[in-house]
């Protein structure tokens, strides 16, 4: 059977490579009715695929030897590598083969890669990682997450469109409530760059149609009180670090305590479905992984230690990141700020 949509998918890429990751290209193309183009060694690829039922799946396989592997320098390795299987996926999408593409391997040549291949969007100053954090309203997303350790306010005020964008195209979020991640609540808080980057957004929040709420504090992710956390890079992976030891240190100890003795253990049976949907919340493979905004394409950036749950859903994601039309609504609001800027400097 050949799909009439197809992901293309590092195979190699990733902690649990290549294992996983074709289960969870094989559960995508079941439950999802999606092709899969699996990128990487044939032999090896082909012997994952022997242990499920593939029958009718459309499940693609190109050949490549090459492989980034983790501890390579990014840049060096995608221009070295010419033929690694993640640079073969991203051409898949460039070509046109593929309406987009995820790997869960060394994370910045998968950034190098998507901007050698797919290239910025135009007018798009910094492509950013925006990632998804479970909330207790609703999923929030927080951009940048470690794309750009250094940034300007029109970085921060492109991440905001970025991000809105993708709530509302992705999660269907209308309007989605844009907060700007600062030491407190007042206008003025914050380093320089959060000071600029609040006149900024303020300014030209109505032409970018962007729900600006003001800034808001680190408490304010898991509450729920923001859709969207503009931050740079720099700032944006240390909240991931922080909240993913932060998860699983709570879920351990719940754990623990749940197990410490027989009238715990007996509130744990009664509590079970409850907190397999609250641990089911809290897995970073609910969410697959995060796309690199700004990129002409689908791009998606899965965590390295991703299982096969969290592959299949990444390439979901990548499907609905291009189908939804995500990369071309954030390139004519772009188009929109820089026609206004014209005008007011044709104005003066």
């Amino acid at each position: 059977m050949s799909s009439t949509v197809r992901v293309a998918l590092d195979a190699m890429g990733g902690d649990k490579a290549p294992g996983e990751i074709v289960a969870g290209a094989v559960q995508a193309a079941r439950e999802f009715d999606m092709g899969v183009y699996l990128v990487g060694r044939e032999d090896a690829i082909r012997a994952e695929l022997a242990k499920h039922d593939v029958t009718g799946l459309d499940l693609p396989i190109l050949h490549t030897d090459e492989v980034i592997e983790m501890g390579e320098h990014p840049a060096n390795a995608v221009r070295r590598k010419k033929k690694a299987s993640m640079n073969l996926a991203l051409e898949l999408v460039r070509d046109g083969q593929a309406i987009g593409a995820v790997s869960a391997g060394n994370s910045g040549a998968m950034l190098a890669a998507s901007l050698f291949t797919l290239k910025r969007l135009p007018g798009v100053e910094r492509p950013a990682l925006g990632g998804v954090f479970p909330a207790r309203t609703g999923p929030c997303l927080v951009i940048d997450m470690g794309a750009n350790a250094d940034c300007k306010p029109e970085y921060l005020l492109q991440f905001a469109l970025m991000g809105s964008i993708y709530m509302d195209r992705i999660f269907h979020v209308a309007s989605p409530r844009v907060g700007l991640l600062a030491n407190g609540e007042e206008e003025g808080k914050g380093n320089q760059l959060v000071i600029d980057t609040y006149q900024l957004i303020k300014a030209d929040a109505e032409i970018l149609g962007l729900n600006f709420i003001g800034n808001v504090e680190g408490r304010d992710i898991p509450t729920g009180s923001a859709d969207v956390v503009v931050c740079d890079g720099f700032v944006g992976n240390v909240v991931l670090k922080l909240s993913e030891g932060l998860a699983e240190a709570l879920i351990g100890m719940l754990r623990e305590q749940m197990s410490s003795t027989l009238i715990n253990k007996l509130a744990a049976a009664v509590l079970a479905p409850g907190l397999r949907k609250m641990f089911k919340r809290l897995d970073y493979a609910e969410y697959g992984g995060v796309p690199l905004l700004g990129v002409n394409g689908a791009a998606i950036v899965s965590h390295g230690r991703s299982n096969a749950r969290a592959i299949k859903n990444a390439l979901q994601v990548a499907r609905q990141t291009a189908e939804t039309g995500v990369a071309t609504a954030i390139a004519e609001g772009l188009a929109r700020l820089k026609t206004n800027s014209g005008k007011q400097q044709a104005e003066v």
